[in-house]
């Protein structure tokens, strides 16, 4: 089952923070005392660990026992996912968000990005927080005799290298503590971003063969190293200044040809609430309506989609509706007159809504998504407040993007193996070789196209604006870039995000990002 993993953690654990955050974590017993206490107790708390992606602490959402990890003014907002989505989508050209309250609008309007806006801090507190959670767990397993502690301690790294590596995206270079630090925290300058990187890079391969091939799904597996490597390699050339696509190119080979992982028959149902069966995801995160409830994960994504009359919410699986995310012309104009494509990625809902957003803070302006919804590929749609539908953090598809980028910027590989990877995933699209490329179409417009025809809405674009020299400036512009109905250019410094005020007053050592004021 998918919901093992998660159900297996059943108490609060001792948990070393920073210097430079401010969160106070909750202590019940001890770490060390319980995995001497419990011999299921490693299992639990490595659950925990991965539960760091998807919950906001424990108890349900919005009922009197919910006891939050870190501070927010809405635990929901707090969660790692919710917040890494809120930074990579609703900044871009794929999806603004209409109800603008406490920092969102700065957000999906890319601009007055200030330190106070505590959106940036939960995701920086949260980050934080799951890495001093999996210092202490190396710490301790270590100490035990736990006979999969190698295992267990290379899925924690992972964990704690995909954390840095979301903090190097985001923030470039960030404050490095690892167990190395003891869980009592300490203050010290931010290592470079190239240094971060540098650390990322060395964790994933010293994990990589201890790793299974094949895990428990929801848990890390070698394919999943792979990708990440993938990741960091493609975008080296931001992070570090020198490129790395030859890497890139070779690690996306490895997830391709090396996995057992395969391309999904069906696009829709990888994003259903039954996507756990699909063979294309390779690391997800779980959502479950009974024991993953969380209002950061796919719930964020359904119920903050749906919204008017026109939208039958219960179809989708759904018991409640946001009126929250719309898509923007940006994104599903590149599928053409969405009445005639026959591309079947354009998952979006026309009636009752407006092709243009003239107004981002009106719910009928543009056209929201449906291609994350709880409703299962065999059409049952039992309703829920919460999603089932687990979040597809890497999936198959993405690797063959990866190889096709990386050929094209010079990383190696056959410039035909490429085309035919796109051409797999465009097959997939459109139920036959209509909508084929050639090597003439292989170009960086199409690249950056193609991956947001095939990415959209999963936390990809910002990521993928910055490497292709998009996102700032003027030279490509979308609906309310720089709050200009048409968009309007946006300053440099915004490829990085400010640290937050309160790790700047926490940790005297830490220099804010360059072009911001504290």
């Amino acid at each position: 089952m998918k919901k093992i993993i998660f159900g297996l953690f059943t108490a609060t654990v001792l948990v070393g923070c920073t210097d430079d955050l401010n969160t106070e974590p909750r202590v019940e017993q001890s770490l060390d005392n319980l995995l001497d206490s419990d011999p299921n107790a490693t299992l639990g708390i490595l659950g925990k660990l991965y539960g760091g992606l998807a919950l906001h602490g424990i108890g349900i959402p919005g009922s009197s026992n919910q006891q939050a990890d870190i501070a927010g003014d809405d635990p929901g907002e707090t969660v790692f996912f919710r917040a890494i989505w809120n930074m990579q989508e609703l900044t871009t050209d794929i999806a603004k968000n209409r109800w603008g309250d406490g920092g969102l609008d700065p957000l999906t309007t890319a601009t007055n990005w200030v330190p106070t806006n505590k959106f940036f801090g939960y995701l920086y507190n949260r980050s934080y927080f799951n890495i001093a959670q999996i210092n202490n767990f190396i710490i301790e397993v270590q100490k035990t005799d736990e006979p999969n502690a190698d295992v267990y301690v290379a899925e924690a790294r992972f964990l704690r290298a995909l954390f840095y590596y979301y903090l190097m995206d985001t923030f470039g270079g960030v404050v490095m503590i690892t167990e190395a630090d003891g869980v009592t925290g300490v203050s010290r300058a931010k290592s470079t971003r190239t240094e971060v990187f540098e650390f990322v890079e060395s964790e994933l391969l010293a994990v990589e063969e201890t790793i299974p091939a094949s895990n428990e799904y929801g848990r890390a597996n070698k394919a999943a190293v792979h990708m990440l490597l993938t990741k960091i390699y493609l975008n080296a050339q931001v992070y570090t200044g020198t490129d790395r696509y030859s890497d890139a190119l070779i690690y996306s080979e490895k997830v391709i040809l090396e996995s057992s992982f395969t391309l999904d028959d069906d696009y829709q149902s990888i994003f259903q609430g039954d996507n756990f069966t699909s063979p294309e995801i390779i690391f997800p995160i779980i959502g479950d309506r009974n024991s993953v409830q969380s209002f950061g994960t796919a719930t964020y994504l359904t119920n903050g989609s749906l919204g008017d009359t026109t939208m039958p919410i219960a179809e989708f699986g759904n018991s409640e509706s946001w009126f929250g995310h719309r898509c923007t012309p940006a994104i599903y104009s590149l599928f053409g007159d969405l009445e005639t494509t026959a591309d079947s990625r354009a998952i979006f809902w026309t009636e009752g809504h407006s092709y243009e957003m003239d107004d981002y803070r009106t719910w009928e302006s543009g056209y929201p998504t449906t291609k994350f919804q709880n409703q299962y590929s065999d059409g049952s749609s039992g309703q829920s407040n919460f999603s089932d539908t687990d979040i597809p953090l890497f999936r198959l598809a993405d690797a063959y993007l990866m190889y096709a980028e990386a050929q094209f910027r010079g990383g190696g590989g056959s410039a035909v193996q490429a085309v035919d990877y796109i051409n797999v995933l465009r097959e997939r699209a459109y139920g036959d070789a209509s909508g084929n490329i050639t090597e003439a179409d292989l170009t960086e417009q199409f690249l950056i196209d193609e991956r947001a025809r095939e990415l959209y809405y999963e936390g990809h674009r910002r990521q993928d604006l910055i490497r292709f020299d998009r996102f700032t400036g003027g030279t490509y512009n979308w609906p309310w870039k720089g709050n200009v109905v048409d968009g309007t250019s946006i300053p440099d410094h915004y490829n990085l995000f400010p640290f937050p005020l309160e790790a700047l007053q926490a940790n005297p050592l830490l220099e804010q990002n360059p072009g911001y004021t504290n």
